[in-house]
């Protein structure tokens, strides 16, 4: 008897309906006494103020300054937001990261131990921070805002040397500076402020060149390296970073002898309403894919091919048509055609690090034409992610890549064999996007597949802590990832990298769309695409969610006693969805394991490294009895 193949089950989202939410019956008790919280902050508070005393005028634009307030660990929730004694202050919060802190008292049971918390930056006139020390002094817990005021651990100055980071591969004297506005209000002045101050300390800003994300402003400066120190001086200042380098478009692979033929398809694309774009360092002027090519595009016209590109191009280029080239078989037929950008160019190998701005420029007026589902991003900085800051590669693809109706893959990086201790290995920037995929390499096709030894390792800034998304396959010594070459004749030769397992990834998320058509978004191709990876011992933060299978259909069907279900819509802030799994009329006999994976997208808040999200899902499960 043959066996049955299960197809994938969809519109199951007719089966889910709007609940009420679950009853809450919160517990809560007060950890101190107001007499014993104001003890405790007061002399804090009258610690920031001495130190807001000694900074000049330059750095406090309109007599404002930034504070730090830490949040005790057991009122971390965004249900205990601060919000009444904020208002109470004459403060404003601007900005938040990630700490750790060990409290005297919590909640649970048991000693305290040290545990995460969040540290809220907020910006006020420094007369308020200055009265409000002397109104700490009469208060009771009568007091309006006395239940914010339990909330907080800690006041603190936000010191100058905590702002400036380090990247020992950066070119001297070019740095990237991230100030911090004001939410809601008009914030010229800290603009006007900073330039003046950077002038002042004999940095040329590049204003032309800046970059606008949410409440922070990026600005790329040029100065004495020495002198940085006092840049962050500034109260608005958040971080100043030296701006890194290009990744390496060397190969990891040296070229061999005697490249073999390669034997491509003469049939059409699958679909041909499928718009892919690959973003990348361009095409040479002889190459095979032109019956696959849509659009090659230019940037900057004026400006000529960077050194290397053009061959990193094509093969990534190739990586999305065809996958790995097999020797002797004719290579798999193209799901879509496919545009190719070419957003960098010899201006880049000019030693001028400003460059990658005007790199990041191009790729963002292509996410602004809004013309493409499908994207793949095989270049960026060669720099790991940092857990406290944001990077404007990173904080701009999310924000256009919010509503969801984009699949972005990202390669995670080629650094995976360097310095674990010190975080060198991580995945670079943007791969840390929570709404793009970042894709890392496997070394092997078949079962015995490990991730590549140079692909970059997790975890992810939170809350998008499993990075790389997914592994695809990517090359190694054991097994070569085979690409174009540049010749009208098509020849193949070997890579490897996450350059090319990326689009070899988008390949199969655009071949899922080629079957379905528009019926599957681009999130539910991305859960597809998470539900059906493989595992192996590999710890999370090394292979993300797995690795993707390699056959496309395979994604959208099932083996005997295997049913997908596929569930597509929305929900909306502060609602409760009851999602039931379809069930034969006959019943189901035996025990059933069950994998669901949830995908959604959400707009950000750069400036909330500790709530970067403004949106987040909780799941139960709620099994019949």
């Amino acid at each position: 008897m043959a066996k049955k193949t299960n197809y994938l089950i969809g519109k199951a989202e007719e089966l889910a309906k709007i609940t009420p939410p679950p009853k809450i019956n919160p517990q809560s008790r007060d950890l101190y006494t107001i007499n014993e919280v104001v003890a405790r902050l007061r002399p804090q508070l009258e610690h920031v103020n001495k130190e807001f005393s000694t900074l000049d005028a330059d750095l406090c634009p309109r007599g404002y300054a930034v504070a730090e307030m830490t949040l005790h660990p057991s009122f971390i929730a965004k249900g205990h937001y601060p919000k009444q004694l904020l208002r109470d202050m004459g403060v404003r919060s601007i900005g938040s990261k990630a700490t750790e802190v060990k409290p005297d008292k919590w909640m649970r049971k048991g000693a305290p131990q040290p545990s995460p918390s969040t540290s809220l930056f907020i910006a006020g006139k420094i007369t308020n921070f200055e009265d409000y020390a002397n109104k700490l002094q009469g208060i009771t817990e009568e007091s309006p805002f006395s239940e914010d005021l339990m909330k907080v651990w800690r006041f603190s100055s936000v010191s100058a040397a905590s702002k400036l980071k380090q990247n020992e591969s950066s070119k001297p004297g070019y740095f990237e500076v991230g100030i911090q506005f004001i939410p809601g209000g008009t914030s010229e002045f800290i603009k006007q402020s900073f330039l003046a101050y950077a002038h002042k300390l004999g940095f040329q800003s590049k204003d032309e060149l800046s970059l606008e994300v949410s409440s922070l402003w990026f600005i790329p400066v040029i100065g004495d390296p020495d002198k940085a120190i006092e840049l962050a001086r500034h109260s608005f200042v958040r971080v100043v970073r030296p701006i890194a380098p290009l990744r390496s478009f060397r190969p990891l692979v040296r070229s061999l002898p005697g490249s073999a033929m390669a034997k491509l398809p003469t049939a059409p694309p699958l679909a041909s309403d499928v718009r892919v774009a690959i973003l990348d360092g361009g095409l040479p002027e002889t190459h095979a894919i032109k019956p696959w090519l849509n659009e090659y595009k230019l940037s900057d016209s004026a400006s000529s091919d960077y050194p290397g590109g053009t061959d990193h191009g094509l093969g990534v280029t190739s990586a999305f048509l065809f996958g790995p080239l097999p020797h002797e078989s004719e290579a798999p037929r193209p799901y879509s055609f496919v545009d190719h950008h070419r957003v960098l160019d010899c201006d880049i190998d000019t030693e001028d690090p400003l460059e990658l701005y005007r790199t990041l420029t191009h790729i963002e007026d292509i996410l602004i034409s809004r013309q493409y589902e499908f994207l793949n991003i095989s270049l960026g900085p060669d720099l790991p992610i940092d857990d406290d800051e944001i990077h404007p590669w990173t904080s701009m693809l999310d924000s256009y890549l919010a509503d969801g109706e984009t699949l972005l893959t990202i390669a995670a990086g080629n650094n995976g064999e360097n310095d674990e201790s010190l975080g060198l290995n991580r995945i670079q920037v943007p791969s840390d996007s929570v709404n793009a995929i970042a894709v890392g390499a496997s070394d092997r096709m078949n079962q015995s597949w490990q991730k590549a030894s140079y692909s970059a390792s997790g975890p992810g800034r939170a809350p998008g802590r499993v990075k790389p998304d997914l592994l695809a396959f990517g090359g190694s010594h054991h097994q070569y990832f085979h690409v174009l070459n540049s010749s009208a004749i098509p020849e193949i030769v070997p890579q490897q990298g996450t350059s090319f397992s990326a689009p070899y990834l988008l390949r199969k998320a655009v071949g899922i769309r080629a079957l379905f058509g528009h019926d599957i978004s681009p999130l539910a191709i991305k859960a597809l695409l998470i539900n059906s990876a493989q595992r192996n011992e590999q710890e999370q933060f090394q292979i993300g969610w797995g690795k993707v299978i390699d056959e496309v259909e395979d994604l959208i069907r099932s083996p005997s006693g295997v049913a997908k279900i596929l569930y597509q819509g929305e929900l909306l802030p502060g609602k409760y969805l009851r999602v039931p799994l379809p069930i034969p009329k006959s019943g189901i006999n035996g025990m059933v394991r069950i994998r669901a994976t949830c995908c959604f997208s959400t707009h950000v808040d750069p400036q909330d490294t500790s709530m970067y999200t403004k949106a987040g899902v909780e799941i139960a499960w709620k099994p019949k009895k």
